[in-house]
């Protein structure tokens, strides 16, 4: 009897090394972020993480190469390319959605409620404090034009409550949504309007806003103007305008709930 050899068709290398790259820069990524979160937050600081997503975005192409290679020459390792295929793709989709953002919406950094009479920032010890010294500048108007059309529901919240009661809804708004807040002035004195000064921080990279809340009586109740401005970039992605929504829906609910 003649015994068949059996030849199994070599693994790409292009397959295998396509995995361990987009493991050895999902790694990378990883402890950049963690950098990044652990040090002041600054521009440069973001230039690591930058980097790190440019191995994710090798790791995609070395699987297309073996994609290609595998498809000519017969070789294994499909899975592997498929495994550095997905998992480079699911790393560089919030990228992807950043771009879609930073090309499609207006570069805005500071987004308020009141166009005409934006709610101005505190310049106490603490405010100041917990912005390093910072204050947000005034936005030219043509900027605030340009927001009132890319963010057309940003609008002033008017409850039927008294400015007392709204203040309350506000701080409490604001502490669910997890901002810290510095430093809360109730309604009343010359202008009669409250004031609520907060941070907020980003899930992921821990960019702090600084936000700013006035609360004014009206005739009919009250009225709420919020004011959210990053502090670093020249282009926030829309997360001003999406926490000025989300802020709403919160003092709305609050207040249904009352």
């Amino acid at each position: 009897m003649h015994r068949r050899l059996v030849f199994e068709e070599p693994i790409s290398r292009a397959a295998l090394w396509s995995r361990r790259l987009v493991w050895f820069a999902i790694t990378v990524v990883l402890l950049a972020l963690l950098i990044f979160r652990l040090g002041e937050p600054s521009l440069q600081g973001l230039t690591p993480i930058a980097g790190a997503y440019g191995l994710v975005l090798l790791a995609l192409l070395m699987a297309v190469l073996a994609f290609m290679r595998i498809w000519q020459a017969g070789h294994r390792g499909v899975g592997m390319a498929a495994q550095a295929f997905v998992l480079a793709l699911i790393m560089l989709a919030p990228v992807a959605y950043g771009g879609f953002k930073y090309a499609t919406l207006p570069a805005l950094t500071d987004i308020s409620t009141d166009i005409d009479d934006p709610p101005a920032f505190s310049r106490s010890s603490a405010a100041l404090s917990a912005r390093t010294g910072r204050v947000p500048p005034d936005v030219p108007a043509e900027q605030r034009r340009l927001q009132r059309q890319a963010y057309p529901k940003a609008l002033p919240i008017v409850l039927e409550v008294p400015a007392e009661i709204a203040f309350d809804i506000a701080r409490k708004a604001a502490v669910a949504m997890g901002w810290q807040v510095l430093e809360a002035s109730r309604p009343g004195g010359r202008s009669g309007a409250g004031r609520i000064e907060a941070v907020a921080r980003s899930r992921v990279l821990r960019l702090a806003d600084d936000i700013t809340i006035r609360v004014r009586p009206r005739a009919d109740g009250s009225r709420i103007d919020i004011r959210s401005a990053s502090r670093i970039g020249w282009h926030d992605l829309g997360m001003n305008a999406a926490r000025i929504a989300a802020f709403a829906a919160e003092v709305e609910q609050l207040n249904d709930e009352r």
